[in-house]
């Protein structure tokens, strides 16, 4: 028993470690020079399915073992990195689920790969699709086989990355680019949230472990469970594509086909069910998660089926279809029906990455003919036009995301540009944009081309009597107001900016308008959002 261990430990780490490694070879013949053109194509088949098929061999020979001898379990093979009380072991946890999710990464990953050896030739991305795919598949095997969140983690961003660069395979072509900037950008809110919740693991349960954390998640408070299970679960329905998240996997579809049917169509698409099914003794503790869940699931399904209601294309009628299975099988975990929706894992993928494949054939046989509206569409005109808008979520994201967002990239370029620059003596690189920094470029361009006089007024500045008029109070407390103004006003012209001389006056000013700039940014309402999330990491 304890040799089938020892060797099964020396080589189950080759599980991951084969695909990235021909990735990793595909790359060096690349920049070497060894593997390119279609001269190249044949080394590059070679190693991709060569390290392919043989980590899928070992997959086998694991899940020999576990039917002759035992499941494996939790196998921890050396320490990662240690810092402090911070350890994080080079661990796997090799139960049944595991298993089959291995085995069906592993059979999925080599038929994809074999299939795209003919539908990639000729193409003059062909070794940088091969590498991709390699790379993608480790990344899958090291999500469904790590012992603990750092490692999960790991092959969570890799197959993000991977994903990154098939839909912008064709990088030539702004549309690709930019939707996978898009689905890129998105991801990140859910790993996050993921983040956050190894932050939480190690925070309340002094430990990165599965196995540790499922047993330890009981004595956690309800407030400590509830948060440490939604910041996964944020991070499971945006890789997943569930609502508010779904618009990405739409995106998604600019990579060839090979690649969606792999990506999402049978494997990433389930990272995330896969991650609430692992989470269920998590779960189980948090009921409002849990009816969370369901409620997303059932939210998705919902928008997936009305959406796909008016699509006109075999890979968008695809996707969509795809996303309201999986939101079916987030609804089953919400109910707490997990094996239930394990077992949906497991066939919807085989069958949707048939599905995806077969896609290209599938066009030679259609008639072309377009779509006819669907009888409730056709009764229910609003509807019909929010499935044809996909209910306005793409425009919501930009309203809620992506533009605050790019407003606080420009306030922090013009807060650097406006106020740092000056501070350190550079140049400013833009024009000035607040209103008395405009004024003041405007009268200084006045006075150079001799065009202000005492008679002229700036534009924008009222007359002497429309001051006194805009300055005069009502009232008693509008007097004792003005009063005050005329007090204040007489001490800074009589004792502060005469007695200080010019050099006080300048440094007045300039004082006076790092504050305008820097209040002007922070009177943003996007910022109250910011000291919101601040707020709530250092309560944690």
């Amino acid at each position: 028993m304890n040799e089938a261990n020892s060797v099964l430990q020396a080589f189950v780490w080759l599980i991951p470690f084969l695909p990235m490694l021909g990735a990793l070879a595909i790359g060096i013949g690349f920049i070497s020079g060894k593997n390119r053109g279609e001269s190249g194509e044949n080394q590059t088949t070679l190693i991709a399915n060569g390290t392919a098929l043989l980590s899928l061999l070992i997959v086998f020979a694991v899940d020999l073992h576990a039917i002759v001898i035992g499941v494996p379990g939790q196998l921890e093979l050396a320490q990662w990195f240690s810092s402090g009380d911070y350890q994080v072991n080079l661990s796997f946890n090799l139960d049944t689920f595991a298993l089959v999710m291995m085995t069906l990464v592993a059979v999925i990953s080599v038929l994809m790969i074999r299939f795209s050896v003919n539908y990639m030739h000729r193409e003059a991305g062909y070794q940088r699709f091969f590498m991709i795919m390699s790379l993608f598949m480790g990344a899958m095997l090291l999500i469904v086989m790590s012992g603990n969140v750092v490692l999960t983690f790991t092959g969570w961003e890799l197959a993000g990355v991977s994903s990154y660069l098939l839909i912008a395979y064709v990088y030539d072509r702004p549309v690709a680019v930019k939707n996978a900037t898009r689905v890129f950008v998105t991801n990140r809110i859910g790993d996050a949230g993921f983040i956050i919740a190894i932050f939480l693991s190690f925070h309340l349960l002094k430990t990165l472990e599965w196995t540790e954390i499922f047993a330890g998640s009981s004595s956690l408070t309800p407030l400590g469970n509830n948060i440490l299970a939604a910041s996964f679960v944020l991070a499971a329905i945006a890789k997943s594509a569930q609502v508010p998240f779904a618009p990405w996997i739409s995106r998604a579809l600019e990579g060839p086909t090979p690649s969606s049917a792999i990506f999402y169509g049978s494997l990433m698409v389930h990272a995330g069910v896969y991650l609430i099914i692992r989470l269920q003794p998590v779960l189980e503790n948090s009921p409002i998660i849990m009816s969370t869940l369901a409620f997303i699931g059932l939210l998705t399904v919902l928008y997936s089926f009305f959406s796909n209601l008016v699509q006109t294309d075999v890979k968008s009628n695809l996707i969509f279809s795809t996303t309201s299975q999986v939101g079916l099988m987030f609804f089953s975990c919400g109910m707490g029906w997990f094996e239930l929706a394990s077992w949906h894992l497991v066939l919807h993928a085989l069958w949707r990455a048939y599905q995806f494949l077969h896609a290209p054939a599938l066009m030679h046989l259609m008639d072309r003919k377009t779509r006819p509206v669907h009888p409730l569409l056709k009764r229910q005109g609003w509807l019909y036009t929010a499935s044809l808008q996909r209910f306005w979520l793409d425009p919501m994201a930009d309203w809620l995301l992506v533009r605050p967002i790019k407003s606080i990239a420009h306030d922090t370029e013009r807060f650097d540009e406006k106020v740092i620059n000056r501070l350190v003596g550079l140049p400013e690189q833009t024009t000035a944009i607040t209103s008395i920094a405009d004024w003041e470029m405007q009268k200084s361009i006045s006075q150079t081309a001799g065009l202000l006089s005492k008679d002229q007024p700036v534009k924008g500045w009222h007359s002497e009597a429309e001051k006194q008029e805009v300055s005069r109070g009502h009232g008693f407390a509008g007097k004792l107001l003005e009063g005050l103004a005329d007090m204040l006003f007489w001490f800074e012209e009589h004792l502060v900016l005469k007695s200080g001389g010019e050099g006080l006056l300048k440094l007045l000013n300039l004082i006076g308008h790092y504050l305008l700039q820097i209040e002007e940014l922070l009177s943003q309402p996007r910022y109250l959002m910011l000291l919101i999330l601040a707020t709530f990491v250092v309560i944690i």
